[in-house]
């Protein structure tokens, strides 16, 4: 007998950037969920209608305040949240400047040099895609 698992939970989010004086050159921003009490990457569900890169452009927005810029897109990550598959779409995106205000869905941003975001981030999945954004933005030229 064959069990098939519900479609997946579509989502979208970037790993966002921005140039800086820091060692390496620059910053990824990292947001904190009080929900969850843990720091990711900006991200949410799509919404109906919506294409996956205007997803993962207005949650940028919406947790951060910041607009952005994107890129090459990155590896999707599947994963199981409350059973149910999921699977999020990632691009690499350019801070193109903004102001965060905290929410109750994300209460801090951190901008943070590569090694320390990694450090930080709560999971694995997340700071996995720290080496591959850097190789991106070599390949595309932007480091």
């Amino acid at each position: 007998m064959t069990t098939t698992l519900p479609e997946p939970v579509l989502a979208a989010g970037c790993v966002l950037w921005r140039r800086s004086t820091a060692p390496g050159g620059l910053e990824l921003c990292l947001v904190h969920r009080p929900k969850y009490d843990d720091w990711s990457w900006p991200k949410g569900k799509l919404q109906p209608g919506e294409s996956l890169l205007a997803c993962a452009l207005r949650e940028v927005e919406e947790e951060t305040g910041h607009r952005c810029v994107p890129g090459p897109a990155l590896p999707t990550v599947h994963y199981l949240s409350n059973g149910r598959p999921k699977e999020v779409h990632y691009w690499a995106a350019e801070s193109a400047g903004g102001h965060f205000t905290p929410s109750s869905e994300v209460d801090r941003v951190r901008w943070l040099p590569p090694d320390e975001a990694r450090a930080r981030l709560t999971r694995l999945r997340d700071s996995d895609l720290v080496p591959v954004l850097l190789d991106a933005l070599r390949g595309a030229g932007a480091l």
